[in-house]
């Protein structure tokens, strides 16, 4: 990965990964929902540059910390502590619209 000064966290998992790995690829545990492979302003949208701390997961579902950081259920990689910032309103209410519980991170302790 390059620097963390260059990598984003998305906004509702907290998957860490360089803009353009999310512009590729998406986000591993929310592309179904946040749509962001193959377009640069919805992967600026729903990821944010300003996050705490780095966690690496390599069994999510065998972790106390993933349990801890709510990402048991999640892909193997790296994820944000703690995120800076919400998914958009438009977002948000789209996502709630499908049935998509959202929860922010921003918060988390």
């Amino acid at each position: 990965m390059s620097s963390s000064k260059k990598l984003r966290a998305c906004l509702l998992c907290s998957f860490v990964a360089s803009p353009s790995e999310f512009r590729k690829q998406g986000c591993p545990n929310c592309e179904d929902k946040l749509e962001m492979k193959g377009d640069q302003d919805r992967v600026m949208m729903c990821t944010t540059a300003q996050f705490d701390g780095l966690i690496a997961m390599i069994n999510p579902d065998e972790s106390w910390v993933a349990k801890w950081q709510r990402n048991d259920k999640h892909s193997p990689g790296v994820y944000a502590v703690r995120v800076t910032g919400s998914l958009p309103d438009e977002v948000a209410e789209d996502l709630e619209a499908r049935g998509v519980t959202v929860v922010s991170r921003e918060n988390d302790e």
